[in-house]
């Protein structure tokens, strides 16, 4: 029994410094992969983001010009009694001309583009 414990502990079977030194190379190649993807799947959501509070405001707009027969400021959708936005946006301004009744959507950064 003693000479079987023996001989397991003469055959040392572990890994070289070699084999070690590849996966860790390879480790740090798949780690710069995955850090850059997710720097490119961030700034997807953002723009994705910045175009659905767009969205959202020029649906609020036209409900309430369909209700009022004028746009409103963010503060007119934003309170009591039609309260269309739950909150003022962060990403796009609005800018409301009296005559001829319209609105501009401006995005404001980190967005870009057109609304």
């Amino acid at each position: 029994m003693l000479a079987k414990i023996r001989a397991a502990a003469d055959e040392d079977s572990g890994f070289t410094l070699v084999e070690l030194l590849i996966v860790i190379a390879i480790l740090g190649i798949l780690a710069g992969v995955v850090v850059f993807s997710v720097a490119g799947i961030q700034d997807n959501s953002q723009a994705a983001a910045c175009k659905t509070e767009a969205t959202t405001v020029k649906a609020a707009e036209e409900a309430y010009f369909v209700k009022n027969k004028t746009y409103a400021t963010f503060a007119q959708l934003t309170t009591a009694p039609d309260k269309l936005l739950g909150s003022v946006p962060t990403m796009v301004t609005v800018a409301v001309v009296a005559s001829p009744a319209s609105y501009t959507l401006t995005f404001v950064a980190p967005c870009t583009g057109t609304p």
